[in-house]
């Protein structure tokens, strides 16, 4: 690549969930290089990662076609940060057109009849503009959902540290294949995923605090580590002068009511820690719908005053059973004993 070439324009489309007639894809318009996330890299190309992850540039307003298999469009425009997304209702079953795994494949692309298209596209800064993505549409039969927290649930990542110190260090010098999952995690995930009848595809929601630059990092250790693939839903970092309006809710509690409201008929087990603000989240949302929430597994962290606090709020709470557990196979034989898995 020349000195002085611009990057080029580029759509990342992040892993969502819609319904049968409910089509809900998220995205952003970006002047970037893809980024090239593999194994075994040197310090020098995590850290260039890391910095490529971060140092974006969004295209501000951008047109954006969606295109679904049955050839049918549809067009969002872009906030000023670059984010899109299409939420919206269809006149036709999207069941009919998901693979055996539950997920509608898609493509979207910068629309092509406007000026800044045909400028983009004579500084060469648009070398292809097709970019696939899906969107999960869980089986009607699906036995429950699980939404879990990623961030000392799933993945050591230090949120107790002083100062979150750990959380940097292990943001920025670390590539995915070195991050380690909490022991047994991954099989337990698998064990839920597949259900009481050891066949079944039962939805997984991934819910973290982290910013949406760090979706590709976050997706690459899910699949390397063994983790069932489900959606991955992050958050935008506020600035002093974003005018994104705010969420009325915090981002977690935002996508646990999102997601229950998408899928009205479906139960769920929630995952998370004792470290944040997962159990008061959880308790809330079990809360407005009783019926719908089997359980609540929450991970023991190291932290004194927080895990005193936490396991209060769960002896107190008989909505449906809160337990904190120290490993996953605490969790494992208490799901077996419901009778969830096998």
């Amino acid at each position: 690549m020349a000195i002085f070439e611009r990057d080029p324009w580029i759509l990342d489309v992040y892993r969502t969930y819609s319904g049968p007639r409910h089509l809900y894809v998220r995205g952003r318009a970006l002047e970037d290089q893809p980024l090239k996330h593999f194994e075994q890299q040197t310090l020098y190309q995590t850290l260039r990662n890391t910095w490529r992850t971060f140092a974006t540039d969004e295209i501000r307003s951008a047109l954006v076609v969606l295109t679904l298999p049955n050839g049918k469009k549809f067009e969002t425009k872009a906030d000023h940060e670059g984010y899109f997304l299409f939420d919206l209702k269809t006149d036709f079953d999207l069941y009919d057109l998901i693979d055996d795994e539950g997920y509608l494949s898609i493509s979207v692309a910068f629309d092509e009849d406007n000026a800044a298209f045909a400028k983009a596209k004579q500084q060469k800064r648009l070398k292809i503009n097709k970019f696939p993505g899906e969107t999960l549409i869980p089986p009607i039969d699906a036995g429950f959902g699980v939404i879990s927290d990623i961030d000392d649930t799933i993945m050591h990542t230090g949120v107790t540290s002083f100062l979150k110190l750990r959380v940097a260090f292990n943001t920025f010098f670390k590539n995915y294949d070195r991050r380690l999952p909490l022991k047994g995690a991954a099989s337990f995930y698998q064990l839920l995923h597949r259900g009481a009848s050891s066949k079944a595809q039962n939805p997984m929601f991934y819910l973290s605090n982290s910013p949406w630059n760090l979706y590709k990092y976050l997706e690459k250790f899910l699949d390397f580590h063994g983790f069932p693939k489900g959606p991955i839903l992050l958050r935008d970092f506020p600035t002093p002068w974003d005018r994104t309006p705010k969420l009325k809710r915090p981002h977690k509690e935002h996508e646990l009511l999102n997601i229950l409201k998408h899928y009205p008929n479906m139960k769920f087990i929630l995952i998370g820690d004792s470290g944040e603000h997962d159990a008061d989240y959880y308790i809330n949302v079990a809360q407005q719908y009783p019926e719908r929430i089997l359980a609540i597994y929450l991970r023991s962290v190291n932290h004194r005053r927080k895990m005193l606090r936490v396991q209060s709020k769960a002896n107190n709470f008989d909505i449906c059973p809160m337990l904190l557990v120290k490993e996953s196979k605490e969790a494992v034989a208490h799901a077996r004993s419901m009778g969830w898995i096998v």
